[in-house]
């Protein structure tokens, strides 16, 4: 499968973020997006997952697709976690195959044991982000779209969240977008905006 994406162009708030914009994103490949603060990073994840629409050019699914949407397992610039719940019930809740159990064993590869149970809202930012990411990758999914995953983590907690994303993420286009170059993401293809 691959997401193509023609001319595409798109404003918000009259500024224009990104200008006819065009490229493939292919299954087995993980893509880096990089570039500062404003300069279109999420808007592009956002027209990946099809929760916005380009304001000119098109997006097309090119390949063995039956649907015309994706699925997405994604990590969001603001998390949207549920705050109440624990970081294992952010994960289970979103799905009803996986259980607290399995959410738990997955959880606790990135997060303290200890923290896994606690309400989300007691959490740092860099746990908030693990269980972002082990919630994004525990669906299945056409393309995994990661917006600044890393925030504030140190870099070993960052290099165990790449190392889990690596070893989960399987055959599905990774799109991770930030605006620092981590040298973990050396090996995607890079797109700078």
């Amino acid at each position: 499968m691959t997401i193509e994406l023609e001319k595409v162009s798109k404003a918000l708030h009259g500024k224009p973020v990104l200008q006819d914009l065009t490229l493939d994103f292919s299954t087995d490949t993980c893509y880096a997006v990089t570039g500062a603060k404003g300069s279109g990073k999420t808007t592009l994840l956002r027209i990946l997952m099809g929760l916005d629409t380009p304001d000119s050019g098109r997006v097309r699914l090119l390949g063995d697709y039956k649907y015309s949407w994706l699925t997405c397992g994604a990590v969001f610039q603001r998390d949207a976690l549920i705050e109440n719940l624990s970081g294992v019930r952010n994960i289970s809740v979103i799905r009803k195959l996986t259980s607290d159990k399995a959410a738990r064993e997955e959880l606790v590869k990135l997060l303290a044991p200890d923290r896994a149970e606690l309400p989300v809202y007691k959490l740092s930012r860099a746990e908030r982000r693990a269980v972002c990411i082990v919630r994004a990758l525990s669906v299945p999914a056409d393309l995994l779209a990661m917006d600044e995953p890393f925030e504030g983590m140190t870099d070993k907690e960052r290099a165990a969240a790449f190392s889990y994303i690596m070893d989960h993420k399987g055959s599905t286009p990774l799109v991770i977008a930030g605006r620092e170059r981590y040298a973990e993401l050396a090996v995607f293809k890079s797109i700078p905006l």
